[in-house]
C-alpha cells in the first residue's frame, strides 16, 4: 500500500483546509523548502499535530533537537561543518550504529555520505530544520546561519550566460506535457524557484557558448554542472545538495518523463528557444549510486543544412564528394568515432541531394535532425523494428536514396550493401579508425569481399579538431613539429607555427570552434581487384597511398601548417600510428608492397627499399601497419 502525502494526512484529519494546503504547496515550490517547515512557519498547523502527521508519513520518529544532551565523542564522528552543511546532529550510539536527527531522514544520499564519514551504520530521526541548527550552535560552538535557498545568483559558477529570454516548447502531443511545459514556462516569467532557474540559465549559458551537451552530474554534496564545449568538458556550475532532487526532477519534467522512476534509465526530448535561436534537446537519465545524472544534447537544425565547405573540407575534397554523389548507386561509407561529425556529414550530404524527383529515406536511432521532403524511420527495437527490418521495408518503397545511420551487425551491412549493388544510392557509417580499417570491419562482419568490392564507391574517415582562435601567435617550428612534416611528405614546413595564446573570446583555451579532418578512399579497379583477392590491409593501404590517396594525417597536418590547429590538438583526435613506407632506392618514389619494378624510374626492388618508420609518436611507439 502507497504510503500518504503530509498533505492528504493532515486533511483527513481535518487539520488543514485545501485553499491553505494549495497556498503552502505553491510557496513550497518557490522556496524549495520542505512543506511541514512552510506550515509551521505560516501557522496553518501546530507543531504537536505536523509532528505526528508527519511521523505517519515518514514512519520516523521524531526528536526535539534543542532539548537533547550529546557527549563530547558522538560530536566527534560529524565535524560541525559537515552537520551545517546536511542539517543534521549526532545523538548517540546504539550499538553499531549513529542515531541521528535530520531535516530529512528519508535522504539516501545524505545518509550514505553521513555512513562513511562516520565509519558506522546511520539510523535517522525525524527533526526540524531551525531545531537542528539551534542545536548545532549550542553543541558545537560558533554562530550558525540558517541557509538561504539558492538562487542563481549564489550558486557556485564562474561563466554566468547574459540575460537571454528562454522559452520551453513541447516536442511531444502529449497533453500533460504540454500543460507542465506551460506551467514552467509561467514560472519562469513570474517567480522561477532556485530549480526553474538554475535550469534556464544553464540550457542559456550553453547555448551562448555553442556547447554539444550538457552534465548534470550528481556529487556527494551536490550537483556540477559540465558543458561539452568544443570536444572538452568545462564545469560551469555547483549547486547545493538541497536542490537536488528539484533540478533534476524540473528537467525530466520538461522532457516528459516519469520523476517517480529514479532506477531506470529515461530519454526524453523538448525543443527551446534562446533569443532568436531554437534548438532541439535530447535528454537522457542514468541512475548513480549518488543519484540521477542527466546529459542533455544540444542539436541546432541548422546543421543539417551545411555545406561540404563549412565542414572543413578543401575545394579538392568538395569536388571529389560531390562527384560520389552524383552517381545513380553505389554505397559512401562514413568511418570515425563516436562525435567526429559523420552523422553531420550524411546530412550535409542529404541536403545537397534533395530534390523532387528523388526519394530518400532514412533509418536512424535516433533521428536527431529533421529535413524536409525525406522521409525519416526511426528504430525502435521493443517493437521489432531493427535496422536490417527497416531496409527490407524501405526497399519496398521504391526510395533512389537510402540513408542508414549505423551498421551494427552482418545482417544490416549485407542488405545494406546488396542495396547500393542493385541501383541505390546508400549512405551510412561505421566505426573504424580509417577507411581501411572500414574494410576490415566489414570482412569481420561475414561480408564477401567480392560483395564490398562491387558495391562501396567510397569510404571517408573523419575527425573534429579544434581551431585556434585569432588570438593565435606565430612562433618557431619545433624539432617535433618540422619532423612529423616531414616525414607525411610536407617538405616545406615553413618558416613558423601557430601556437594557441587565450583571450576572454575563447575563455583563455586558445581554441574556439571546430573544423574537419578528412580521409576519401575512392575505389578504382584496382582496389576492387585487390580486395576481390584477399589483400592484406598494409598493402591496401600503401596501394592507396600510390594512387594517391591524401591520408587523415596528411590533411590534418595541412591544416596545422595553415594555422587552423595545432600540432598538440592533432594528437589528440587524429591516429598517428607507427608505419612503414616502401620507397624506390633511386628516385624515393612510394611504391606499393607487391612492385617488383618501381613504375617511375624502373629500378629493380632491392632488398634494403623499406625505409624507417614514417612517424613515431611522443612517448612510444604504436600498431604497425
Amino acid at each position: 500500500m502507497a504510503r500518504k502525502k503530509l498533505g492528504e494526512v493532515l486533511r483527513e484529519r481535518g487539520q488543514i483546509s485545501a485553499e491553505d494546503l494549495s497556498k503552502a504547496l505553491d510557496e513550497q515550490h518557490r522556496k524549495v523548502s520542505l512543506l511541514g517547515e512552510v506550515l509551521l512557519q505560516r501557522g496553518i498547523v501546530g507543531k504537536a499535530n505536523l509532528v505526528a502527521a508527519l511521523e505517519e508519513t515518514t514512519r520516523v520518529p521524531y526528536v526535539d533537537a534543542t532539548s537533547t544532551r550529546i557527549e563530547a565523542d558522538i560530536l566527534k564522528l560529524i565535524p560541525r561543518a559537515v552537520a551545517v552543511r546536511l542539517c543534521v546532529l549526532p545523538l548517540s550510539l546504539d550499538g553499531h550504529k549513529l542515531i541521528t536527527v535530520m531535516a530529512e531522514p528519508q535522504n539516501l544520499h545524505t545518509i550514505d555520505e553521513l555512513k562513511f564519514i562516520a565509519g558506522k551504520a546511520i539510523s535517522s530521526r525525524l527533526g526540524f530544520r531551525s531545531e537542528i541548527l539551534t542545536a548545532i550552535q549550542t553543541h558545537y560552538g560558533g554562530t550558525v546561519d540558517i541557509p538561504e535557498v539558492a538562487s542563481p545568483a549564489k550558486v557556485s559558477s564562474p561563466e554566468r550566460a547574459e540575460k537571454v529570454k528562454v522559452e520551453f516548447i513541447a516536442a511531444g502531443n502529449r497533453q500533460s506535457s504540454r500543460d507542465a511545459i506551460k506551467e514552467f514556462q509561467e514560472e519562469l516569467q513570474s517567480e522561477p524557484s532556485p530549480a526553474v532557474r538554475l535550469v534556464s540559465e544553464a540550457i542559456a549559458a550553453a547555448v551562448a557558448k555553442d556547447a554539444s551537451d550538457i552534465h548534470i552530474e550528481p556529487q556527494a554534496n551536490g550537483l556540477i554542472v559540465r558543458m561539452r564545449l568544443d570536444g572538452v568538458l568545462r564545469e560551469i556550475m555547483n549547486i547545493p545538495g538541497d536542490l537536488q532532487t528539484s533540478v533534476i526532477s524540473r528537467v525530466k519534467i520538461l522532457a516528459d518523463m516519469d520523476i517517480a522512476e529514479r532506477r531506470k534509465p529515461q530519454d526524453g526530448r523538448i525543443v527551446v528557444k534562446v533569443g532568436a535561436k531554437q534548438l532541439d534537446l535530447r535528454i537522457s537519465t542514468l541512475p548513480t549510486h549518488l543519484g540521477e545524472k542527466v546529459v542533455i544534447r544540444l542539436l541546432d537544425p541548422s546543421a543539417p543544412r551545411l555545406r561540404f565547405s563549412d565542414l572543413g573540407m578543401l575545394p579538392r575534397e568538395c569536388e571529389t564528394l560531390s562527384n560520389i554523389l552524383e552517381k545513380p548507386q553505389g554505397m559512401l561509407l562514413v568511418t570515425g568515432p563516436t562525435g567526429s561529425g559523420k552523422t553531420t556529414t550524411l546530412y550535409a550530404a542529404l541536403h545537397q541531394l534533395r530534390s523532387p524527383s528523388v526519394n530518400i529515406v532514412t533509418v536512424e536511432d535516433p533521428v536527431e535532425y529533421m529535413l524536409e521532403s525525406i522521409n525519416q524511420v526511426q528504430v525502435n527495437t521493443k517493437a521489432g523494428l531493427t535496422f536490417a527490418k527497416c531496409l527490407r521495408s524501405i526497399l519496398r518503397q521504391d526510395p533512389n536514396i537510402i540513408m542508414v545511420g549505423e551498421i551494427r551487425d552482418g545482417e544490416t551491412a549485407e542488405i545494406a550493401l546488396k542495396s547500393a549493388q542493385t541501383g541505390h544510392l546508400v549512405l551510412t557509417t561505421v566505426h573504424t579508425n580509417d577507411s581501411i580499417a572500414a574494410i576490415t570491419r566489414l570482412l569481420d562482419l561475414q561480408i564477401a569481399s567480392f560483395l564490398i568490392a562491387s558495391s562501396v564507391t567510397a569510404i571517408m574517415s573523419q575527425r573534429l579538431v579544434r581551431k585556434l582562435c585569432s588570438c593565435r601567435e606565430q612562433v618557431a617550428p619545433t624539432p617535433e613539429y618540422v619532423a612529423q612534416l616531414l616525414a607525411h611528405g610536407i617538405e616545406d614546413p615553413g618558416a613558423t607555427m601557430y601556437a594557441p595564446v587565450g583571450c576572454p573570446a575563447c575563455e583563455n583555451s586558445g581554441y574556439r570552434g571546430r573544423v574537419g579532418v578528412f580521409e576519401i578512399l575512392v575505389f578504382d579497379e584496382q582496389i576492387r581487384a585487390s580486395i576481390r583477392s584477399g589483400c592484406r590491409p598494409d598493402e591496401l593501404r600503401t596501394l592507396t597511398r600510390v594512387n594517391g590517396m591524401k591520408t587523415i594525417q596528411e590533411d590534418a597536418l595541412d591544416k596545422a601548417r595553415a594555422g587552423l590547429t595545432t600540432l598538440a590538438e592533432l594528437q589528440r583526435v587524429v591516429p598517428f600510428e607507427q608505419s612503414t613506407v616502401v620507397r624506390c632506392h633511386d628516385c624515393s618514389r612510394e611504391l606499393a608492397q607487391t612492385f617488383l619494378f618501381c613504375p617511375y624510374c624502373g629500378t629493380k626492388r632491392r632488398a634494403n627499399i623499406i625505409d624507417a618508420p614514417a612517424f613515431v609518436p611522443a612517448g612510444g611507439g604504436g600498431d604497425s601497419v
